[in-house]
């Protein structure tokens, strides 16, 4: 009976004959390659959103709610401001919600910000100097609003960084002028960069006393007053925020009188952390089925390449079985060829995919990053992908009869 050959001669002889055939090697290692590269680099893409949206929002601290007017049907319908907010309501939250420690009420609009030859589409807000603590912005230059700004409404704005650069590039912006709408505003500082929060960029935005946008650019409603875009309220501490947010909704059902569906919504940071998860965890799932969809294919590359590999070898394995290797060696050298080439291409796609990411992560503003742990992963995976696809070739030489191998010679 022929004995076993040792493992280590059947792995040297798989390596020679990858060696052998090296560019054949390299073609079939390709869909390996291409695939490991694209679950690497869409789920390291995948990661970067993840982590751009958790970032834009954890600038709004951990504690902050924000009341929304509102509610599904007039979003389903399009209104963009429903007026069921009113200033009203935040002295309320202020006065009657124990958990709430500031409260910031907001009047958001869209103009152009003029300042001598310069214009820019901005957002201009009128808001009160809780503002600043509760949204955790800081003032880079200049200074913030004072008693004197809110009680008189004076004409006085603090801008982004971004809106600064358009309007006023060169020099300092304290004193300088702007234009917003028909009326001049000095402005007396410059905030520090904050980034972007739900979908609006805060660097390239104008903020103006309260007091100032309702007696000079939004008007008060006749009907409701002083009708609020939303309003910001700071929970004493990240503990108090879910109750918080239970009392501040019970006071508004309560004022506004409602008996079925709200008109309002309260949204805290955690809420919106928790969709955005639920979106990127989604698309980053579905970018890594799709690069999974490449590795089945480079798989299947590896199978009908060995496959035709048995052919062409069928002398080769004739005459190892007539000198006597058994079955098992056979089957265990074309494991070991398949296992090489997926594992290699593995390394390699992963190394490509890498490359991609930390590109990515430099020349974009997407912070993508993958993990030590995925790209294991994906090598393994590799691996076990080569293993599989190349069992049905290994079996097929190992049960090739030699005598009929050998009448081809």
């Amino acid at each position: 009976m022929a004995s076993k050959l040792p493992l280590a001669e059947t792995v040297g002889m798989a390596l020679n004959t990858l060696k052998a055939n090296r560019l054949r090697s390299l073609l079939t290692m390709l869909g390996i390659v291409i695939g490991n590269a694209s679950v690497i680099t869409l789920v390291g893409v995948g990661k970067g959103a993840q982590n751009l949206a958790e970032g834009q929002l954890n600038t709004l601290g951990a504690n902050v709610l924000f009341v929304v007017p509102g509610n599904n049907d007039t979003r389903r319908q399009g209104i963009e401001n429903p007026r069921t907010l009113v200033l009203e309501d935040a002295e309320a939250i202020l006065e009657q919600v124990p958990s709430v420690r500031r409260v910031a009420p907001q009047i958001t609009i869209n103009a152009v910000v003029q300042s001598g030859g310069n214009s820019s589409n901005a957002s201009v807000s009128g808001i009160t100097p809780e503002f600043l603590p509760v949204r955790r912005f800081e003032i880079a230059q200049g200074r913030f609003f004072s008693d004197d700004d809110i009680k008189g409404a004076r004409n006085v704005a603090v801008i982004g960084p971004d809106l600064k650069q358009k309007l006023l590039p060169s020099g300092s912006a304290i004193g300088q002028s702007l234009r917003i709408r028909d009326q001049s505003f000095e402005v007396i500082g410059v905030t520090a960069a904050k980034g972007a929060a739900f979908g609006t960029n805060q660097d390239e935005a104008a903020y103006i006393p309260l007091s100032t946008m309702v007696s000079k650019l939004s008007g008060r409603d006749p009907t409701y007053g002083v009708v609020l875009t939303f309003i910001s309220a700071e929970a004493r501490d990240e503990a108090s925020t879910s109750a918080a947010k239970f009392q501040i909704t019970n006071l508004l059902r309560q004022r506004h009188r409602i008996l079925r569906e709200d008109d309002f919504a309260v949204r805290s940071q955690q809420d919106a952390l928790s969709i955005v998860g639920t979106i990127t965890g989604g698309l980053t799932l579905m970018l890594g089925a799709i690069g999974g969809v490449s590795l089945l294919v480079g798989g299947i590359g590896i199978m009908n390449i060995m496959l035709v590999s048995v052919s062409e070898r069928t002398q080769e394995i004739g005459l190892r079985k007539a000198v006597g290797a058994r079955s098992g060696d056979v089957l265990l050298q074309f494991l070991v060829e398949s296992l090489v080439l997926a594992s290699l291409g593995g390394l390699i796609g992963s190394a490509v995919g890498l490359g991609t990411v930390m590109a990515v992560s430099r020349f974009t503003p997407l912070p993508a990053s993958i993990d030590s742990g995925s790209v294991l992963f994906t090598v393994g995976l590799s691996g076990s992908i080569g293993l599989f696809f190349g069992v049905v070739p290994a079996r097929r030489a190992s049960r090739l009869d030699p005598i009929v191998a050998l009448r081809s010679l």
